[in-house]
């Protein structure tokens, strides 16, 4: 690979560990810049020299077969000739996926909580966690996605206690999801007008935990509905698990866990409750069973990430959770620790931010829900009308203007940076132009539609001689776009190394920038032969790289639009 070559001659010219570099350089924001440029500022601590002369000196020493070293202030640009690289690149970019080491990769991601409507602000975990599961794969890994359903908990009296006053089976049957938000939002109103509903819901919650046969029928009931409704929405986003394991499989794996605590000495009395002292990580005590000897979140955590690492096989785990509970997961991992779970460092979270739709914030307990199946299918209504005002005579318009309609919601959260807070605008997220899945979708349909029209000129690969590869002159479109190309390795291994879809939707969105320039500065389908050849395999391996590109992410990818 074009970068790796650089950033293995720049490993041993630093002496650290291989493949150090590959993941710090960078595409020069101009080309007339080089082709690629390596920034010096993290090595000034080490070295201690102003990043600028690091670079410069850098220069100097680097040496590598066709390719030019410069300094320009802190960065080391580099640039290739193209009569040398052409080739190679072409050859490169031809090249197939990365293959990894096969370790297990526990993967926890969506976790909806039952009998609570699907909406946009689950679509974070549910996306960001199945690109990674795709990624992971990708690289060689073995992933397996877990869902851990919120199918436990006191909300449960609540639920129990409102259908118990105001629901009505029929209405359940009819709308479940709607109808149990309906209850739920309810018993938060009537409660602060009349707080002895609180104590009947904590009664039926301790009648569901002993096994009281009516408390379990309308827990099992709640369950079963909302896990259809859940699977409808799983099928739209082309979402799948490996294992669906709520909250309650765990209920009868806690008492071990409380019990390894507490014969290691690690359990200590703070007001009523029993803890894990966390003073030694600066962080407040982890609690492991409330006053009333009942356990809590942690301690259903770690039995979950015991049960994960010793039945599963994991030998990493990932929770695709939100920010918020960042501190939560700290004191999980740090309890681990403590109890000789040597493979706690490789429990990991990945937190996301916020999801605003429209600016506001989404709440269940006040019913400000924005459903997620009202937001797909208005997305795939607009696409549709927008492919039928282009394209009137496409076949099989439904399933096209249904992967674009999803492909745009999929994109417009993947294509940000997973940590930061986004506030969602479906207008945005379903035009062809700018930034926007169909924007990507819309190019690799081009890109197909040059490949059919060049007919039996093209079958998928044109072999292409050297020396015309020698005599071709490639003009900075071209060349630019054929650097891409050959980064797809890359990009992935930097997706995984930051656990970071964002990484492969942002390289999706340069391709498919890159290969429109190129397609308005060339005509690929010239009469020339030899222009006609390589202007063709650049197509070709542009569709080729958009279409993993957007697998990953999970987005469709028809070839007519």
């Amino acid at each position: 690979m074009m970068l790796s070559q650089i950033a293995a001659a720049l490993d041993a010219l630093l002496e650290w560990e291989q493949g150090t570099a590959e993941t710090m350089i960078e595409l020069p924001p101009d080309p007339k810049l080089g082709d690629a440029a390596f920034p010096c500022f993290t090595l000034a601590k080490t070295l201690r020299k102003p990043p600028q002369q690091i670079a410069a000196e850098l220069a100097e020493r680097f040496t590598l077969e066709g390719v030019e070293a410069s300094a320009a202030g802190a960065y080391l640009n580099f640039r290739l000739d193209r009569a040398i690289y052409a080739g190679r690149l072409l050859q490169e970019a031809e090249g197939s996926p990365i293959t990894g080491t096969g370790e297990t990769v526990v993967i926890d991601m969506s976790s909806p909580n039952i009998a609570k409507p699907f909406g946009v602000g689950h679509l974070r975990s549910t996306v960001i966690g199945a690109a990674l599961y795709r990624m992971h794969a990708e690289a060689g890994y073995n992933p397996v996605s877990v869902n851990h359903l919120g199918d436990w908990g006191t909300q449960f009296g609540k639920m129990i206690t409102a259908y118990k006053h105001w629901g009505s089976e029929e209405k359940l049957k009819d709308s479940p999801i709607r109808e149990s938000l309906s209850l739920y939002v309810r018993f938060h109103d009537e409660v602060e007008q009349d707080p002895s509903l609180d104590i009947e819901a904590r009664d039926w919650f301790r009648r569901l935990e002993n096994g009281d046969e009516e408390a379990l029928r309308l827990w099992r009931y709640f369950v079963e509905v909302s896990l259809t409704e859940f699977n409808r929405m799983y099928d739209r986003l082309g979402v799948h698990f490996d294992k669906v394991l709520g909250e309650s499989f765990y209920n009868d794996k806690m008492g071990a866990v409380v019990d390894e605590l507490r014969a290691q000495g690690l359990l200590e009395e703070s007001d009523g409750a029993q803890v894990v002292r966390l003073d030694d990580q600066e962080m407040p005590p982890c609690l492991i069973l409330k006053s009333d000897g009942t356990t809590i979140y942690p301690t259903r955590d770690l039995a979950t990430a015991m049960y994960r690492h010793d039945q599963l096989g994991a030998d990493k785990l990932l929770y695709v959770v939100g920010a918020e509970q960042s501190l939560h997961f700290r004191q999980v991992f740090a309890v681990l620790h403590k109890m000789g779970r040597e493979w706690a460092k490789h429990c990991m979270h990945i937190p996301f931010g916020l999801m605003k739709f429209e600016g506001k914030k989404m709440s269940t307990r006040r019913g400000k829900v924005v459903f997620l199946e009202e937001v797909l299918d208005e997305a795939v209504s607009r696409a549709a009308a927008i492919i039928d005002e282009k394209n009137p005579e496409l076949q099989n318009r439904k399933e096209v203007a249904e992967a674009v309609g999803i492909g745009a919601i999929i994109f417009g959260d993947l294509k940000n940076n997973r940590i930061g807070e986004i506030n969602f605008s479906l207008e945005e997220a379903v035009q062809f132009e700018g930034e926007t899945g169909p924007y990507v979708q819309y190019t690799y349909a081009r890109a197909c539609s040059v490949l059919r029209r060049a007919g039996d000129d093209y079958r998928g690969k044109v072999p292409i001689e050297s020396d015309a590869l020698s005599g071709y002159v490639w003009d900075e479109a071209s060349w630019e776009l054929l650097k891409r190309l050959c980064d797809y390795q890359t990009e992935l291994k930097r997706g995984l190394l930051r656990y970071e879809p964002s990484v492969i939707a942002r390289y999706a969105l340069d391709l498919a920038k890159l290969f429109n320039r190129f397609y308005h500065y060339n005509k690929v389908l010239t009469d020339m032969p030899i222009e006609r050849k390589i202007r063709l395999q650049i197509t070709h391996l542009t569709a080729q790289r958009l279409r993993w590109a957007l697998g990953l992410l999970g987005i469709g990818t028809p070839e007519e639009i």
